[in-house]
């Protein structure tokens, strides 16, 4: 099977290439392809960001076509063993499955493991699954700046099951939402003080709760955790008008429960896109990228200005000694940038 990164070779830059070449090749479903083509969105250089805008220019026209689910929860709560057994369902059900899985970086060293892969061999080998691990760096919401254009050169490429899981859960964990059509919250067994550490805000954004490790000794404790959760949800505000959160018990390790998950998906997917929810809501969401990505940007050229850089060393002495406040200080470095 062919691997789902480049190998650089000394001297050359593997992501030199002719962006039409590249998007057709793509369309093709040429993993090789993909790979270079996802690569190429996540590298900073300037010559890279031009050759990767024109390549999600040609791939836009077909993309859409998938159901993108994202997933969340706890660490330890066994994310990656529900995607495996999940995924291999689904590509049971004759779907092509892309998981872009976000890996959290060390604020000391800036690496990351990128462990996903190993931990769903079965699925890793599927030649109809595509799993691409990517590094979260600095940004928050438990996805990388650039999950949305991996997700779409995926879909170009013919996944049509699109699985976002993000590093974790907590306030900040809620971005995935933000692209996603379908977000689901993974939990462990013994919901009393779980539904406390959980915050409300990252429920109410939950179209599908799932209580996983529902085996062994811990069924009876999952049973009441769904229980617990069933009651909950109804005090929640929920995402759309036509649909009802389901809270739903899961042995992902067993796969007891994972073709329920399946039809559970297929039911939301049908009744909001019967109601147009599911096209006013990636509308919504599209504008809402393109508001976020100008930001970035400006803050990259903000930073990387001439101007800017020959303030920043004292300003930043200036708030760090406490003469300046860091508004007045952030004024004049946007003043400079202006000029």
């Amino acid at each position: 099977m062919a691997p789902d990164r480049l190998e650089p070779m000394a001297g050359v830059d593997p992501l030199q290439t002719n962006p039409e070449e590249l998007a057709e090749s793509i369309r093709r479903g040429d993993r090789r392809a993909l790979a270079k083509g996802i690569t190429l969105v996540e590298s900073t250089r300037a010559d890279h960001r031009e050759q990767a805008a024109r390549l999600l220019e040609l791939v836009m026209p077909h993309t859409g076509h998938s159901i993108r689910l994202g997933i969340s929860g706890v660490p330890g709560v066994g994310k990656s063993t529900f995607i495996e057994s999940f995924g291999n369902h689904v590509i049971g059900q004759g779907h092509r499955v892309a998981v872009l899985a976000v890996d959290p970086t060390s604020a000391l060293s800036g690496g990351s493991i990128l462990g996903d892969k190993t931990r769903m061999e079965t699925l890793s080998r599927n030649p109809d699954a595509f799993i691409r691990p990517s590094p979260a760096g600095q940004t928050l919401g438990g996805v990388t700046r650039r999950t949305r254009e991996t997700l779409l050169l995926c879909e170009a490429a013919g996944f049509d099951v699109i699985i976002v899981e993000t590093v974790g859960v907590g306030q900040s964990e809620t971005a995935v939402a933000q692209m996603t059509d379908m977000f689901l919250l993974l939990l462990l067994p013994g919901g009393g003080d779980e539904l406390q550490g959980i915050k409300r805000g990252i429920m109410e954004l939950a179209d599908l709760i799932l209580v996983n490790k529902a085996d062994g000794d811990q069924r009876a404790a999952a049973e009441r955790t769904v229980a617990d959760y069933q009651m909950a949800v109804h005090f929640l505000h929920p995402r759309s008008r036509h649909w009802q959160v389901r809270v739903q018990p899961l042995s992902a390790l067993q796969r007891q429960g994972v073709d329920d998950v399946w039809l559970t998906v297929e039911e939301y997917r049908r009744a909001l896109t019967e109601a147009g929810e599911i096209e006013s809501r990636r509308a919504a969401q599209a504008r809402a990228w393109m508001w976020s990505e100008t930001a970035d940007t400006l803050l990259t050229e903000l930073k990387e200005s001439e101007a800017v850089q020959v303030l920043v060393a004292s300003l930043e002495a200036d708030v760090t000694s406490g003469r300046t406040p860091a508004t007045v200080a952030a004024k004049k470095l946007i003043d400079a940038f202006r000029r």
